[in-house]
């Protein structure tokens, strides 16, 4: 169960992200104030996503010591990555890719601890 909690906890984190992404690229080339940005629903999602994802990292919490739960989040990198290469269509460098194995790794090696 702490570790269905903290993948969801990464994955609405990683919502959360995209769809901050998503709401600036949407503003971009626009001259509109703050009242019309406020309006994108992409600018809600990411509100919701990481206020939800909040909630579930303090559940996350309850069960996990931090030392153990907080390195875990950095999977959201690893998320992060593909999502900007393959959503995004962003260049991303080998040694990006090499750094996310060694995170995978990092993850992996907590999670037997779980």
């Amino acid at each position: 169960m702490s570790l269905l909690l903290l993948l969801t906890a990464c994955l609405l984190t990683c919502l959360g992200q995209v769809a901050q992404k998503y709401a600036v690229e949407s503003w971009r080339g626009k001259a509109s104030g703050w009242a019309e940005k406020m309006r994108s629903p992409w600018l809600w999602l990411a509100l919701a996503s990481l206020g939800l994802g909040l909630l579930v990292w303090l559940l996350v919490l309850q069960r996990l010591e931090v030392s153990i739960a907080y390195p875990m989040l950095s999977f959201n990198f690893v998320l992060i990555t593909l999502i900007s290469r393959f959503v995004f269509d962003e260049s991303i460098d080998r040694r990006h890719w090499l750094g996310a194995a060694l995170v995978m790794s990092g993850v992996a090696l907590l999670g037997q601890h779980t």
